[in-house]
Parts: C-alpha cells; structure tokens; sequence
C-alpha cells in the first residue's frame, strides 16, 4: 500500500518536471499575485479532499501565505460571506466532479475569484471551470477496492505542499518570518532569539582584567554559570575564564594560582553570538564546539549577557 502511494508521488513528481510545469508556474504566478494585492487564498474540498485542503491552508499559513480552508456545504448556507472579491480559490476534487464545490463556482465567478483545481481529470467540470488545472490523478488507490481516496489525497496534499513552499520561495519568506508566525511550542522556542534567552545586567557574571583569582572565583560561584566574561571599557569583551581554566590553573600553579589575575588565565578568544541569533543556532554551535556557554555580543562590541547551555535545554522542553 505505501508502494502504491509512493508510485503515486513518483508520477506526480514526473509531471511537475514535463507536462506540468508550465500549469505549475502559472499556479505559483497566481498565488504571489494574490497574496501580493492583499488578498487571501481560499481552500475548497469535501470528504478527504477537504481534510487535505485544511492541511494546505494551514501551511500556507504557516509559511507566509493568509489562507483558510472554506467547508463547501457551508459556503452555500452564509459561508461564502468570507470570500472577498478577488480572493483566489484552490479547490480539490479528486474526480473533479463534487456537486458541493461545482455549485460555488457561479458565486466564485461573480467575486472575481479565480480558481486553481486540484482534481484527477481535465476533461471534469471543475477542471473546465478552473484558471489553472493541476494534474493530481493516479494510476490506481492504495485501497485494495480502488475506492477509499488514498494515493490520491497523497497526491493532492504534496502538490499543496509544493505550492506553499515555491510561493514562500517566490516572497522571500525567510527564517525571521517563520519565527513570528510561531511563537509557541517546540519549534517557537528553537527560533526564539538568544537575547530573549541570555542572563544579562546583574545575573550577567563579569570581572575586570586586574582581579584577582579569589574574587572572580565568588563571583562564577555567585552567577552559578561556570564561567565569567572579563570586561573592559564600555563592555568590551577582553576575554573569558570557565570552570575548566581554574581547574587547570589549580594543577598547574597550585598554592600560587589565587595570586593570579584575571587577564593572566582569561581565554582571549571566546566563542560569541549575536542577540539575534536563533537559540537553535546556539546549540548547534555549543555542540559542535563543546562547550556550555556563548557570550552574547552586539555588533558595536559591547557585552550584552551569556547565554548557557541549560538555557537552551529548557527552551527546548515540550
């Protein structure tokens, strides 16, 4: 069965490279028009082509493009009050012949709206009825009686998803817009910035490049970050000291370590971040370096906080 919808996906993905491309490009044309003007897309379908439909237009949603799916039952009964004129309208059918959506067609037609059809025949109704017809048919359903709609909704929700992803493409829909368009849950936290995350001001642990051991060993003992920035002027990072570095201060110099400095042992080199960086970049290059904390950096080279690796892990729970 998953064979079959597979085979199904392979053809589609062969039309979309011949015959198809040309309808696809079309598609694509109108939806950045649309969305372009200030106007919505608008999802149709009936059954499973309507749960597929849902599914669209919540990723076009998701990826930059205001849609909503409209219930073809509905929209004959007041619904159809949330189409505008000019709104365009993606509608799926899997024979192209779903009496519900057919009779919107005429209203549709009144409001200027043009129609995108996903549906399995370009000879159906909704085809001949449509701006641009795209070719969702398969060879056969994954149902052993060739009836439930499987490898078609399949079809159907990758061609969707194609639509979505080439028009977030064609506008340039970039990480900073995913990130405000989901603010929540796991996925909101990984794009969350570093500076919403970083200890900063006072819970920010910092020492001048003259103190000495003992006072910058109270003061990663106060903050409990494992480590302190050592600061100068106006901020400027001069270097960092972890947990690491006492301890091999400690086996190397031995009673004579706290008579040290901070500029003596510091690292001159930390790795830094920028505040608008994404907390999952921070991660990715917290683990790839192996090490527990960044210092957050403003592009004017004034410390601003740091951001450890614990920050990261609860921003990731669920």
């Amino acid at each position: 069965m998953v064979r079959t919808e597979a085979r199904a996906l392979l053809e589609l993905a062969m039309r979309l490279d011949g015959l198809m491309a040309s309808s696809f490009a079309r598609a694509t044309e109108l939806l950045v028009e649309t969305v372009g003007r200030g106007n919505r897309v608008v999802l149709l379908g009936m059954g499973k082509s309507g749960l597929i439909a849902r599914k669209i237009a919540a990723t076009l949603c998701s990826t930059g493009t205001a849609a909503c799916f409209l219930h073809p039952a509905e929209a004959q009964h007041g619904d159809l009050g949330v189409v505008a004129t000019g709104d365009l309208v993606i509608a799926l059918s899997a024979s192209g012949e779903t009496e519900e959506v057919l009779a919107l067609m005429p209203a549709l037609a009144r409001l200027d709206c043009r129609v995108i059809s996903l549906c399995g025949a370009s000879d159906s109704t909704l085809a001949q009825a449509s701006a641009v017809w795209l070719d969702a048919s398969v060879t056969t359903e994954a149902c052993a009686l060739n009836l439930a709609p499987t490898a078609s909704t399949t079809v159907m929700l990758a061609l969707g998803d194609a639509l979505a992803l080439e028009v977030s493409r064609r506008r340039g829909f970039a990480a900073v817009d995913f990130a405000e368009l989901h603010p929540g849950g796991r996925l909101g936290r990984r794009l969350a910035r570093v500076g919403e995350l970083m200890h900063t001001g006072v819970a920010l642990p910092q020492v001048a490049v003259d103190t000495v051991m003992t006072q910058v060993i109270h003061e990663m003992s106060h903050k409990k970050l494992g480590m302190t920035a050592v600061l100068g002027e106006g901020q400027a990072l001069l270097g960092m000291i972890s947990d690491g570095d006492l301890r091999r201060l400690l086996e190397s110099d031995g009673p004579n370590a706290l008579a040290r400095t901070a500029g003596e042992i510091m690292n001159e080199h930390p790795v830094t971040i920028p505040p608008e960086a994404f907390a999952g970049e921070a991660l990715v290059l917290m683990e790839g370096r192996k090490i527990t904390s960044l210092i957050v950096v403003a592009p004017s080279g004034e410390t601003l906080g740091v951001l450890h690796l614990h920050d990261l892990w609860a921003s990731a729970r669920p």
